[in-house]
């Protein structure tokens, strides 16, 4: 092959309209001039490249083939309007529809170029137009773009004949003007490059008719200009040139060999002159596909008949048989619809004397559905959020079939529970779209299945998959699986101590889903929540910050939040009411009696005609714990006489449980344990003194050998004991030495001669010296003033004027400020006073 040089021009520019661009693409051949003398052809072609808008929507570009590889194309990021920088970036990419990729883009100048070798008529054969398609795929707006070359032809095939050397039996007898078919030479270019004439050499029998027949195709035939004479020459040699119109000019050449023969009659005869039929593409081999017939009305072997094909491509030959003697076609090769659909061949029928017929066949080959729909993925995306919007291009899908008609009809579809749908933005092209929302929390990746089905029968239909991710928004807050929570925490808990844990749910995933916890502020009893609680942020666990105390607070409320790490960040809140519980960490406190505080004498009084089951007094206490640990059971744990008074299990009152008996002692000393329910029981005692008494005088007397209790947690008490100890012996002191100067007038004189006092119940070391107290007492008028609400009471002992051992007025006041009370019987002669000081 003779290369050429290729001259393409831009003279248009591309423009707007609709905001559509369309470019179309043309080259225009110059016609060749062709001078028939003797110094041969001249051909001169110039390519011309315009562009200009289309209807279409297409880009159209002519190249010749036979191309080398890297050559220039077109400008195509300059014809659709894309920026040469952002190729790259945007993935924009050539996909050729082929199993070969004739094409590519250069991504730094946007020029299409060829990338293998563009042989015509391989390609397209006999086709008229032979076209490349491809598309140009913009990846980041799931854009694509059609695009055509036409390949245009040179001529690069010179013409050829099937066999270089061939026979020619003519009889002698033939007439000047019979005409002879030759073998035809073949030529795979089209147009002007293919076959345009023949030539015969010089020789003085025979002239070349050349004809055109309606399709374009030249053919000749030998026409005998002379009669021939066997035994003047009986074999004539001659040469046939085929040459086609292409620049340089190509021809091929075969030699004749014309054998004369002697007389024969009569020439063989088709029964038709075109044989057409159809045969499915599908047809075994083997098969018979037509029977040609001539007949010869000649006698002997010069009525025999030969048949042979006498114009027949290679791809024919290769396909179909013709039995010599029969003239019956049979099928050898493998059929394919999709590859030839029209045979066309010359069969002549000859007997032994040269004399011919011929006669045209015509193969057509029916399709049959034997091809299923090709799907060729062409562009994809493996993922998307899940808050794209219906419409979002998923996917752009090639679909073919090979076959024709219905046959090649295809369809495609989804099925109809994902939320996708095909459209069909080009002829054999279908783009993969969203047609709702999508939720990643409800499905997270789809297994999309695409099946092409054409309309045959019975219908072929082709299965393809495209995995597709969603990937996570955050819209999702956390939740919690409670509207609220609620926990216990027993009191006096350590510090640090984890007191409930919390867990939020957050369907999204990634950051999206890691939750992160906080409490919200607030305060318990003016004190900030965040000194007391604080949560792990990771975890949700709750952690107690101090030890609490049920007495102070029975309840914490607060809310929890927590939220997740997305962008923006979603949260939620819960509320956590963390219940106290009790503990048995406080004792019984005494409310009555209670130790004075003055240093007075706290006493209860008992009448001594006292019956079984009088109410003495009664101990009250309280707790400050709740529940079983403040249920409080009161029992006589110390008494001086066992068995004389009794106290409620669960009242706490002192009650006499008989009568008394002149045994019994003035002063009862009971101490009364106090007891929770709690575990470990926690306990305190209460001393109750009780003085048994009938009269006022009796207790008068009693009051100065009556001491307040002492209490050992006051050291105020504690002073007063010393001082009243200090007074106590040096009144015993006085006592001690006024009973020595009396001694010894005790028998003849009679202190008291209308009355007497007796102190019973009193212990003896309390009153050493009776005579002297008697005398005292006699000398003395008594006035008692006894009050209950003042909680004091007085007593006044004004001095007589029969004695100056007092020389004052004295006024005595018995401070109680708890209510202690002592009871004391005055005996004065056959009268029992009792009187109660309070």
């Amino acid at each position: 092959m003779i290369s050429h040089p290729i001259f393409s021009e831009t003279i248009g520019r591309h423009s707007l309209r609709e905001n559509r661009r369309h470019f179309h693409i043309t080259m225009g051949t110059a016609s060749a001039e062709r001078l028939r003398d003797c110094k041969g052809r001249a051909l001169f072609c110039m390519i011309l490249v315009t562009v200009w808008e289309a209807v279409s929507g297409q880009i159209r570009y002519f190249i010749p083939e036979e191309m080398e590889r890297g050559s220039f194309v077109g400008n195509i990021a300059k014809d659709l309007g894309l920026n040469v920088e952002q190729l790259s970036d945007r993935g924009v990419r050539i996909v050729s529809g082929g199993k070969t990729q004739y094409f590519a883009l250069d991504f730094k100048t946007g020029h299409l170029y060829i990338t293998e070798r563009i042989d015509r008529e391989q390609i397209c054969g006999r086709v008229e137009k032979c076209l490349l398609n491809c598309e140009l795929i913009v990846e980041d707006k799931m854009k694509l773009f059609p695009v055509e070359v036409e390949i245009t032809d040179i001529n690069d095939n010179a013409p050829s004949f099937r066999s270089e050397e061939f026979d020619l039996k003519i009889s002698e007898t033939r007439a000047p003007g019979s005409r002879f078919s030759v073998r035809q030479a073949e030529d795979p270019d089209m147009g002007l490059n293919s076959i345009q004439s023949y030539q015969l050499s010089s020789n003085t029998h025979f002239l070349l008719d050349v004809e055109t027949r309606s399709d374009g195709v030249k053919y000749a035939e030998v026409v005998l200009e002379k009669s021939l004479d066997r035994e003047e020459q009986a074999v004539h040699n001659l040469i046939l040139t085929a040459t086609d119109g292409g620049d340089p000019v190509r021809s091929g050449t075969a030699q004749i060999r014309v054998i004369v023969l002697d007389s024969n009659d009569n020439a063989p005869v088709f029964s038709q002159p075109v044989y057409k039929v159809s045969v499915w593409e599908n047809v075994p081999e083997g098969s018979t596909v037509v029977t040609v017939k001539a007949t010869d009305l000649d006698e002997g072997v010069n009525k025999e008949v030969k048949y042979s094909f006498q114009k027949i491509t290679d791809k024919a030959l290769q396909m179909f048989h013709l039995d010599p003697k029969t003239g019956e076609i049979t099928v050898v090769g493998k059929l394919d619809f999709e590859e030839a659909a029209l045979y066309e061949a010359e069969v002549q029928a000859h007997d032994v004397g040269g004399l011919f017929d011929k006669s045209k066949i015509v193969i057509l080959v029916s399709d049959v559905n034997d091809n299923a729909p090709e799907i060729a993925l062409r562009s994809f995306i493996s993922s998307i959020p899940e808050d794209s919007p219906p419409g979002t291009v998923i996917a752009l899908l090639n679909v073919q079939d090979a076959d024709s008609g219905d046959n090649g009809e295809v369809t495609c579809s989804t099925p109809g529970d994902l939320p996708f749908q095909l459209m069909k933005p080009f002829h054999n092209y279908y783009s993969l779209v969203t047609d709702r929302a999508l939720d990643r929390e409800q499905v997270a990746a789809y297994n999309i299945t695409v099946t092409a089905t054409d309309n045959g029968t019975p219908p072929l239909s082709t299965v393809t998959t495209i995995p597709l991710r969603i990937l996570d928004t955050n819209d999702n807050a956390p939740f919690f699986d409670q509207t609220s929570y609620t926990a216990y925490v027993t009191e006096n808990n350590p510090r640090g101590a984890s007191v409930f844990s919390l867990k939020a749910n957050d369907p999204d995933e990634g950051e999206n889903a890691r939750v992160t916890y906080s409490v919200t502020e607030g305060q318990i009893q003016e004190v900030p929540l965040s000194s007391s609680i604080s949560i792990n942020s990771e975890t949700g666990v709750l952690y107690a910050l101090r030890s609490f105390d049920y007495e102070q607070f029975r309840e914490i409320r607060f809310q929890v939040q927590a939220q997740d790490g997305g962008s923006p960040p979603l949260s939620s809140n819960v509320s956590v009411t963390l219940f106290l519980l009790d503990q048995n960490d406080n004792s019984s406190h005494i409310l009555h009696p209670s130790f004075p505080t003055d240093g007075s004498t706290g006493v209860e009084l008992a009448p001594r005609s006292s019956e079984p089951g009088y109410l003495v007094t009664k101990v009250v206490a309280v707790d400050a714990d709740s529940g079983q640990n403040a249920w409080l059971s009161y029992q006589l744990l110390k008494a001086t006489e066992p068995g004389l008074f009794s106290v409620g299990l669960h009242s706490g009152e002192i009650r006499t449980a008989r009568y008394f008996l002149d045994k019994d002692a003035l002063k009862q000393s009971l101490v009364v344990l106090v007891k929770d329910n709690g575990q470990p029981p926690l306990s305190a005692t209460a001393t109750v003194t009780v003085v048994v008494a009938d009269s006022i005088p009796e207790i008068l007397s009693d009051l100065s050998s009556l001491s307040a209790p002492v209490d050992p947690q006051s050291s105020l008490t504690l002073y007063l004991v010393i001082a009243v100890a200090s007074v106590s012996c040096l009144f015993f002191t006085f006592l001690i030495v006024l009973v020595a100067l009396r001694l010894r007038r005790w028998r003849n004189s009679q202190l008291f001669d209308s009355s007497s006092v007796t102190f019973s119940g009193v212990p003896v070391s309390q009153f050493v010296g009776l005579d002297g107290v008697r005398a005292s007492l006699h000398s003395y008028s008594r006035e008692v003033s006894l009050t209950t609400d003042s909680r004091k009471s007085q007593f006044n002992v004004t001095k007589s004027n029969d004695s100056n051992t007092l020389t004052s007025q004295q006024t005595y006041e018995i401070k109680n400020p708890v209510l202690m009370t002592e009871e004391l019987y005055i005996n004065n002669g056959d009268q029992t006073s009792f009187v109660q000081v309070s």
